[in-house]
């Protein structure tokens, strides 16, 4: 059954399809991801929604964005479906922006992005943030792509084919 709310999204991604067939881009799921989600300020919202920020005026506060652009990402990312825009957990008139599964999803990506920046962006000596594991206070385990068996693999090791999306 369609929504508004879901016809709204259906509106925006045929215009967003339209808008990535003109401009050339390859339409496989990276591209679509990149165009979807991989602006900086988007990632940064969603990283610092990991971190538990749910109001716009934390959003604007700790990313220092003006207020027009920090509305156009949040509304990108409500149409998406990364967000959903709710009333405050405190029972204030405010409204808060809080992940959906599909937006929850995206933390592997943020932590892969993470660690991939601590791992070549950071000079000896320099100070970075580390992601630690709640329970034990230790550094979250480097992120690697494996087989099914368990072996950490390459790009070497892997091949791409072209399937149907079914349901």
């Amino acid at each position: 059954m369609e929504t508004p709310r879901t016809k709204r999204k259906l509106v925006y991604g045929a215009f967003f399809w339209q808008k990535i067939c003109a401009a050339r881009v390859p339409d496989g799921p990276v591209a679509r991801t990149l165009e979807a989600t991989g602006d900086r300020w988007a990632l940064m919202i969603i990283r610092d929604a990991f971190d538990d920020v749910r109001r716009f005026s934390e959003f604007q506060k700790r990313l220092g964005l003006a207020k027009n652009i920090l509305t156009v990402k949040l509304k990108m990312l409500v149409e998406l479906g990364v967000f959903n825009v709710q009333p405050a957990s405190d029972g204030s008139a405010y409204k808060e922006y809080v992940l959906t599964d599909m937006g929850r999803a995206v933390f592997p990506i943020v932590v892969s992005m993470r660690q991939w920046g601590e791992h070549y962006l950071f000079k000896a000596g320099e100070s970075y943030s580390v992601l630690l594991d709640n329970e034990l206070s230790e550094p979250v385990e480097t992120i690697a792509v494996r087989s099914r068996t368990g072996k950490v693999l390459t790009p070497a090791d892997c091949h791409r084919r072209v399937v149907k999306r079914w349901g």
